[in-house]
């Protein structure tokens, strides 16, 4: 718990000093605010065979959609958010392509004005999976899917920074059962789960409950004129087992606008959680220069 009051700590303490030196934001509308943008992005690199050098020639595409739609009516609000990201790459040699990037998420966090200007009672929704089998096989469309929801209270001060923190959030892992029927054999069972099984899911299962403490925060900045900054964390302690150990993800996506259909795009995304049979931190990151559309 010392380690989620921490990680806690260092998010909220400089989104609340940048925050402060923001201009301040307009004054919310009624009713839906919608808004969004996709952005299509290329790499490609070739080498002939007198170069030295050496390297594989390789090709890959990536697209990315951000939408949001928030309601503001009276003193309740309703944010949503939808990000889907899906990459593929083929070296120059190989029959077909591979896929590079697969996530999709959905958030919802609904509020109710509390006291002061900027708290809420609120109730979150999160869901995040993938939509396609990973190389190795060791994934599946929607396995492992993540479900996470509960209530709590939320610090809003605009649509582009926000804490909610949720003392009593319910998390359920749901796997495909391909990858967790071992049988019958009740000692390579207790090796599944002595090993962690998969994603956390106990041998000859097909979901994982688990209950505890959440926080998820937001924050969107310009850092300068034509380039802005999305930063997304979320953290997750598991009541039931391991409570120290706390799941962490927190995804950077940069855009420096080139003009209104260029731009440069960076996502960068970090994941502990140890239930997801890795020994450290997962890391990914991508750049791209591509088209991209707003709506």
């Amino acid at each position: 718990m010392k380690k989620l009051l921490l990680l806690m700590a260092l998010f909220i303490a400089p989104t609340v000093f940048f925050a402060q030196d923001a201009e301040e934001a307009e004054t919310p509308k009624e009713g839906w605010t919608r808004g969004g943008n996709a952005a299509l992005t290329f790499n490609q690199s070739a080498f002939n065979e007198e170069w030295t050098g050496g390297g594989i020639g390789n090709l890959s595409a990536n697209l990315l959609i951000n939408y949001d739609m928030n309601l503001l009516k009276g003193d309740v609000i309703w944010d949503n958010k939808l990000i889907a990201d899906y990459g593929v790459n083929k070296n120059y040699g190989d029959d077909s392509f591979t896929k590079s990037n697969d996530r999709i998420e959905l958030n919802s966090l609904a509020g109710k004005k509390a006291w002061g200007e900027y708290w809420f009672y609120s109730a979150y929704l999160n869901a995040k999976t993938q939509m396609d089998r990973g190389a190795d096989g060791g994934t599946h469309f929607f396995s492992p899917a993540y479900f996470q929801g509960g209530p709590g209270l939320l610090w809003k001060k605009s649509d582009n920074l926000n804490v909610n923190i949720s003392p009593a959030a319910a998390k359920l892992i749901v796997v495909h059962s391909e990858y967790t029927e071992v049988g019958n054999n009740q000692g390579v069972i207790d090796a599944f789960n002595q090993a962690g099984g998969y994603f956390g899911v106990d041998a000859n299962a097909s979901t994982r409950f688990e209950v505890g403490a959440a926080l998820r925060g937001y924050y969107k900045l310009d850092v300068m004129k034509n380039i802005s900054m999305e930063n997304i964390l979320a953290l997750y302690s598991n009541y039931l087992e391991d409570p120290q150990n706390v799941d962490l993800d927190y995804t950077m996506n940069l855009v420096m606008s080139i003009n209104k259909y260029i731009s440069a795009n960076f996502v960068f995304q970090t994941i502990y959680d140890d239930n997801a049979n890795r020994n450290g931190f997962q890391v990914r990151e991508a750049f791209g220069i591509g088209v991209n559309a707003t709506f």
